[in-house]
């Protein structure tokens, strides 16, 4: 039998898959197609730590690093649903409410300080920040917009915001003394095992990181951000805002790049907060509060200074009233851009307030340009080139605009910076170097205490893959295939040259291939946009995750709605389903009205595409007819407007996926190609659309009223499913053909 694994990942994606889940299994049980669930959530890899602490009831196996190992089979059919990349609060979040459901796991400790709470530390620091995708990604991301999401798009255009060429908006980077400019790499010659140290001015060596296996071609980088030349660039930058009068506002990736980016928002909310820290710094870190996890968790951690409690609370309010306004996550209810490290992620941040024609929202709720603070130059270029764009020639045209699809090279943890063990806050003055087994230096970098220095490793096979993907996209469509790679930096110099030794190895007769740096490739991009033409963009893999939430929420309205494939390199398949990073609020609105928004467009697409390459894996012609008839129900779900609303007394996630079950029948009875699926689900189809209008009440009347899920980060089953299967008609359909 053909399997599926569909992963259980956290909130909205988590809530939809209770209501989704049952309906997967019902058709493809029809194609013999069994679909199986691994718990990669938050919760689920917290508890995975932790075995010898819990009952045997309450252990939870070790998803994860199974579904690591399939990945590298070829047997592998996995369809990734978007989880929680855990920043510390979030973390500290999910682990107070497993305790209060009676899991015994220990407190996450800030500052280690005994082998156990050492080993603690290390447990939780493999489950936070981006643990997930680096492990399942073993194949590069080909990720695009389906043709009838573009389509939708355009007879259905989102709303734009209207630009200004007065607008005062753009980017603030360093350009100097931060990892672009600092960044130095070396390509590898022979397999080896290499160490990162830190030699101290006096001669005292401590290792970092030992025993850091390499490979024979393997590009390996080190670079570092000066700690007090980003607190002069963030001071500059808040008085800069102040003299003009317009919006501040931080964006970094504080959940990806979880070891650096938390640094700097820390450094980021003691800049600003200069005069407060300058007080009261030694009673907030005596009481345990610490300025990277965020004005919020300080906030709510003040009553452990006593008296002082309230003359601090004063402090940060009086500055708050002072100029530069801070941009606002939500003024109604005052959390600020400086709250919580992970509320906004620069990814979703930037593209958001571009396609708002340049402005966010200031503290009494009023929109305004803003000074977008982005530290690092690695790739904050391309953000501005496309503001400079919409300045120049007003807001794009969703229903005429072409699309930038993405080829993105990330398997084998390719360019993960920042997200693993080889970041580091440096605790003393001195040099980090890596040497090599026989004590060479490869890579040396003079340091001060506070620095951030990080490494990152790109394998070759997953170079040599990601050429050839976008090869194969770019014969495909016949449209260019840009690779965004600077020759002045250090690591895309050396990607440049594989990339070129690479091209040789492929047909390119006829196709329009080029080496651009990503300002210039993002100006290329936008222009043909403007033409309605499309671009491919071949990337390393921040800038993937940077361009497939840019320009898909400038073209479709949101990343949710692309196509994501991940051809493992083993021959199996990872199917992406979107960003989650709306699932937040999602949740909250379910809680509060049992209204789910989250629309599972993403889901749909990803399954479809699953099914096919089972059919092509395993000769399963059944799976192949679901697949296209699921294709031709999603087209439905949008041209019929049945996706989810934004609104109470709507159709909301629940009753998008019913009417998918409909239209999915409907597809599968009036197809030809395979008269036993006809004839299955002929019935189905005729029960479903005699009900709909029972069914559509059914999951309406429940709208309005508080839910009790029983958990965020750790729902309870029984109440999360009763709560996403409300209809007791449209359920006896389903569960009867599951059998």
């Amino acid at each position: 039998m053909s399997t599926i694994i569909y992963t259980r990942t956290d909130e909205a994606p988590l809530l939809a898959t209770y209501s989704l889940k049952p309906i997967i299994e019902a058709f493809a049980g029809a194609a013999g197609i069994d679909v199986e669930t691994r718990d990669i959530s938050l919760a689920g890899r917290i508890l995975a730590q932790f075995p010898e602490r819990l009952t045997e009831e309450q252990r939870q196996p070790d998803a994860l690093a199974e579904l690591g190992e399939l990945a590298t089979r070829p047997e592998a059919n996995i369809i990734k649903l978007p989880n929680i990349s855990a920043s510390v609060p979030q973390l500290r979040a999910a682990i107070a409410e497993l305790q209060a459901q009676g899991y015994d796991i220990p407190d996450y400790p800030e500052s280690p300080s005994t082998d156990e709470e050492r080993d603690v530390r290390a447990r939780y620091d493999k489950v936070k920040g981006s643990a997930v995708n680096p492990v399942l990604r073993e194949g590069n991301s080909d990720r695009r917009a389906p043709e009838a999401v573009k389509n939708y798009a355009r007879t259905r255009p989102h709303s734009m915001g209207a630009w200004s060429p007065d607008s005062r908006t753009r980017v603030a980077t360093m350009g100097e003394h931060d990892f672009a400019s600092n960044e130095k790499s070396v390509v590898l010659e022979a397999a080896d095992t290499l160490t990162i140290k830190h030699v101290a001015a006096d001669g005292t060596e401590t290792v970092l990181k030992g025993s850091v296996p390499v490979e024979a071609g393997e590009v390996v980088d080190g670079t570092f951000m000066d700690a007090a030349a980003l607190r002069t660039f963030l001071a500059e930058q808040v008085a800069e805002a102040a003299d003009e009068d317009i919006l501040l506002s931080l964006h970094l990736k504080a959940t990806m790049m979880k070891v650096s980016d938390p640094i700097i928002f820390g450094h980021a909310v003691e800049v600003f907060f200069a005069d407060v820290f300058e007080r009261y710094g030694a009673d907030l870190e005596a009481a345990g509060l610490s300025a990277n996890d965020g004005l919020g968790g300080i906030l709510a951690g003040l009553d452990a200074l006593g008296d002082k409690a309230d003359e601090v609370r004063a402090a940060i309010q009086e500055r708050l009233q002072k100029l530069p306004r801070l941009s606002m996550v939500n003024s109604d209810k005052g959390i600020t851009n400086l709250h919580v490290p992970s509320d906004v992620i620069v990814d979703a941040s930037m593209p958001a307030m571009i396609r708002n024609g340049g402005k966010l929202w200031g503290p009494q709720g009023e929109e305004d340009d803003t000074l977008a603070v982005i530290p690092d130059s690695s790739y904050a270029g391309v953000y501005q080139a496309v503001i400079e764009d919409c300045k120049a020639h007003g807001a794009y045209d969703p229903t005429t605009m072409g699309s930038v699809p993405n080829v993105g090279l990330m398997a084998k943890k390719a360019e993960e910076y920042g997200s693993h063990d080889k970041t580091f806050e440096i605790a003393a003055d001195g040099t980090v170097q890596v040497v090599d087994s026989s004590g060479a230096v490869l890579l040396e970098h003079a340091v001060s205490a506070g620095d951030i220095w990080r490494a990152c490793q790109t394998k070759d096979e997953p170079i040599r893959d990601w050429v050839k993907l976008a090869v194969t996209r770019a014969r495909a469509t016949g449209d260019p295939a840009v690779f965004w790679l600077d020759e002045n930096r250090a690591h895309d110099a050396n990607l440049i040259a594989k990339v070129q030794q690479y091209l040789g190895d492929h047909d390119t007769d006829g196709l329009d291939v080029r080496i651009m740096s990503p300002v210039e490739a993002t100006r290329l991009s936008v222009q043909r946009i403007r033409e309605g033409k499309n671009t491919i963009s071949v990337t390393g893999n921040v800038l993937r995750d940077y361009n497939t939430d840019l320009f898909p929420i400038l073209e479709v309205g949101t990343s949710a709605k692309m196509l994501s494939v991940v051809p493992l390199m083993s021959g199996g398949g990872l199917f992406e389903t979107g960003a989650g990073g709306s699932a937040p609020k999602h949740v909250q609105q379910l809680q509060q009205e049992n209204y789910l928004r989250w629309d599972s467009l993403g889901e749909f697409l990803a399954l479809a595409e699953s099914l096919r390459h089972l059919a092509d894996r395993d000769g399963n012609a059944k799976a192949r007819v679901l697949g296209d008839a699921l294709d031709r129900a999603t087209e439905r779900v949008l041209t019929e407007d049945r996706s989810p609303a934004r609104r109470l007394g709507q159709i909301d996630n629940r009753g998008s996926h019913f009417y998918l079950a409909l239209y999915w029948a409907q597809a599968l009875a009036e197809q030809t190609e395979d008269a036993e699926l006809a004839e299955r689900f002929a019935p189905v189809a005729a029960e479903l659309s005699e009900k709909e209008q029972q069914i559509a009440q059914e999951l309406l009347d429940v709208q309005g009223s508080p839910v009790d899920l029983g958990g965020y980060y750790h729902p309870d089953d029984a109440k999360a499913a009763a709560a996403m299967r409300p209809s007791a008609t449209f359920n006896a359909v389903i569960d009867a053909l599951r059998g």
